[in-house]
């Protein structure tokens, strides 16, 4: 017997009971970035493995880790994307959307990175990203926080996340304050853990933000980056402060917030939950004006985000805020009686899509008895049922019978139904 085939682990299926709930976060996303004015963009989910060595850094867990990287038929290396940063960049370059122009984009879609999967961190993952280009100003930073702030009022996740907010200033700035760094972990030597030892050298500002507790104590006495910035990156951060103060926005300034990727200068942040345990990011993001240069363009100034899907589905199970119209529930289900009325059931729920676009309505399929019919229609989830038989042929009427209510089946004429179907609705248990 040949073994079964199962999903790879860390990849999973979307079931259909799930789906509504991710169709409602997608919604909500859509019509909020159209109300901004960021138009999307849609990238492969593969590009060249040097696209993400030289954006997101040689030493970075993802590239040396985390990668699904292979080489084709031809012999080039390629990767599965882990973000979608560089690819944005890449093909912003490539379709000249950079010469002289300021673009705000958005993207969502699946990311690939091979760790240790557990629950609301999986080796599929999907992202939704917003990027801007050709703004160097503290405006748009504080625009792309305001945006996603929004978004969490929109989705009742406002009161349940905290804005963090650090500056790492110019690469100058950081070089310097990277080399006092190095030299204060060195006096602590035998208190960083193997990892830690390993960044000392490569990237040793990702030490900060290290969540071993047995180097807290160590790490909080650390320089803090805050305190060595150029004067450009200091007023760049008291002038975005000062928007989110206007705007009503509260915020922590985390001095350890240095964000993983290599390509990040000035403004990071992140959104984090006390709801998720240990998976308390939910949104991050920060300012990258060297990657399009870095990647064969010309300077560019560039801010933005990336929030993972599953993580914010999974908050808003956890808060139980889910709307119960996210659900989209099945309004109508038409079913002839039996055989010799199929063909006018088929026809009558035609005729309700045409008439009725909102309403969600479903044709009984597959034949059967009449009891069968009935059990399905209840199966269906839907608040009412319209039976078609002989006699509602012969009379032009339908029967409706009340799935979710103990109250009387009573009939309709076909002609009327359109015009009655809100108000039987209206009073239909859902």
């Amino acid at each position: 017997m040949s073994k079964k085939i199962q999903a790879i682990r860390g990849m999973n299926d979307l079931l259909p009971d799930q789906s509504p709930v991710w169709q409602y976060f997608e919604s909500q996303v859509q019509a909020l970035m159209k109300r901004y004015g960021y138009d999307e963009i849609r990238t492969p989910i593969v590009e060249q493995t040097a696209l993400f060595s030289r954006s997101i850094g040689e030493v970075t867990d993802i590239v040396e880790k985390e990668m699904y990287t292979f080489e084709d038929r031809n012999g080039d290396s390629l990767t599965l994307r882990p973000e979608g940063t560089a690819s944005t960049v890449r093909a912003a370059m490539e379709h000249g959307l950079l010469h002289n122009q300021t673009q705000r984009l958005w993207y969502q879609g699946p990311m690939f990175r091979h760790e240790r999967p557990q629950k609301g961190r999986y080796r599929q993952f999907h992202q939704v990203g917003v990027e801007t280009y050709g703004l160097d100003g503290p405006d748009i930073d504080a625009e792309v926080i305001l945006l996603s702030a929004r978004l969490w009022k929109q989705l009742g996740l406002f009161e349940h996340v905290t804005l963090e907010l650090n500056s790492l200033g110019s690469n100058e700035a950081r070089a310097a304050y990277r080399d006092l760094l190095v030299s204060y972990f060195e006096q602590h030597h035998e208190l960083l853990d193997e990892d830690s030892r390993r960044r000392l050298t490569s990237n040793p500002l990702r030490i900060l933000d290290s969540k071993n507790p047995d180097m807290a104590e160590m790490l909080a006495g650390a320089p803090r980056l805050m305190d060595h910035l150029d004067a450009e990156s200091r007023e760049h951060f008291e002038a975005l402060t000062a928007r989110l103060d206007t705007a009503g926005i509260d915020y922590v300034i985390n001095p350890r917030l240095v964000r993983g990727l290599d390509y990040y200068c000035r403004t990071v942040f992140e959104w984090t939950t006390n709801a998720l345990g240990s998976q308390g990011t939910v949104c991050a993001g920060g300012r990258y004006d060297g990657l399009v240069e870095q990647l064969g363009g010309k300077p560019t100034p560039a801010v933005g985000f990336a929030m993972g899907i599953e993580r914010l589905i999974l908050l808003l199970e956890t808060l139980d805020i889910v709307p119960a119209e996210a659900r989209a529930p099945l309004d109508i289900y038409v079913l002839g009686m039996d055989e010799s009325a199929d063909g006018a059931a088929m026809a009558l729920a035609e005729h309700l899509r045409d008439d009725s676009p909102k309403l969600n309505v479903q044709l009984h399929c597959g034949g059967g008895s009449f009891k069968s019919r009935i059990k399905k229609a209840d199966r269906s989830g839907a608040r009412i049922a319209l039976l078609l038989g002989e006699s509602e042929l012969t009379s032009g009427q339908v029967a409706v019978k009340f799935l979710r209510d103990d109250r009387e089946q009573c009939l309709v004429a076909q002609s009327a139904l359109a015009t009655t179907l809100d108000s039987l609705l209206s009073t239909a248990t859902a």
